[in-house]
């Protein structure tokens, strides 16, 4: 028996991830735009902040390209580097993460499940559907198309009244302290942390569980849990 009424997870970085050739993806990028290439992909990422804004993408990108110039001495217009950019990334290329699919099954045999993602349809759908995830789960919402997006409740209280389950008795897995564990927190779910490193700390946010892998979800439903510390670790053992 589980412990929780319903089940949901983040999408990206949670169930899955881009499947692209990320160094052709960026010269393509360079080529659109008819900028020399300069730098590496490996450059770029440090050089952006946080997670990915999804009122501007282009914005967001834009701003981490224009550091990598500053860095190579390039004058360039980062703005329509990072449209390129955007314009030759194709969404329906991405994969399901290790232990995604057996979550997702162990989820569906304990109750209902939802996928809360903070991007627009229109731009997750396309990951959807290469996914064939509308048939693993029960609903998606796109917050993205909402007023408020997640860490906000009311994305969480609108998949909890999709999946008619009172919100304290849903688990939401996500891999972002700031955007999903506080996001659950604030709509009244209990939340489970999908850490990706074993040295990252938890605080000052605290997920009622960590896990490591997808692969310990299956137990963390579980009634007991899976007793011994084998499948997750409650916030409040991590002191």
């Amino acid at each position: 028996m589980s412990r929780f009424a319903a089940v949901a997870f983040d999408l990206d970085d949670t169930l899955c991830r881009h499947d692209h050739d990320v160094d052709a993806l960026y010269r393509r990028a360079f080529e659109r735009a008819g900028v020399e290439p300069f730098g590496e992909p490996s450059e770029l990422w440090p050089l952006l902040d946080g997670p990915p804004d999804p009122d501007d993408r282009v914005g967001y990108l834009g701003a981490g390209f224009a550091r990598l110039a500053a860095q190579h001495g390039r004058d360039v217009d980062p703005v329509a580097l990072a449209a390129a950019f955007e314009a030759v990334a194709d969404e329906s290329r991405v994969a399901y993460l290790p232990g995604a699919a057996d979550a997702l099954a162990a989820a569906a045999d304990a109750g209902p499940v939802g996928v809360l993602t903070n991007g627009p349809e229109a731009r997750q759908r396309a990951k959807v559907e290469a996914l064939g995830l509308a048939d693993r789960v029960d609903a998606i919402v796109y917050a993205g198309d909402l007023p408020r997006r997640k860490p906000h409740a009311e994305p969480f209280e609108r998949l909890a009244a999709t999946l008619s389950v009172e919100r304290r008795e849903m688990l939401y897995v996500g891999n972002s302290l700031a955007y999903d564990v506080a996001g659950a927190h604030n709509a009244g779910l209990r939340s489970a942390w999908l850490r990706r490193d074993p040295d990252d700390a938890a605080a000052p946010y605290r997920p009622d569980y960590v896990v490591d892998s997808l692969d310990e979800v299956a137990a963390l439903l579980t009634a007991d849990g899976g007793t011994g510390g084998e499948a997750a670790t409650r916030t409040e053992e991590n002191g």
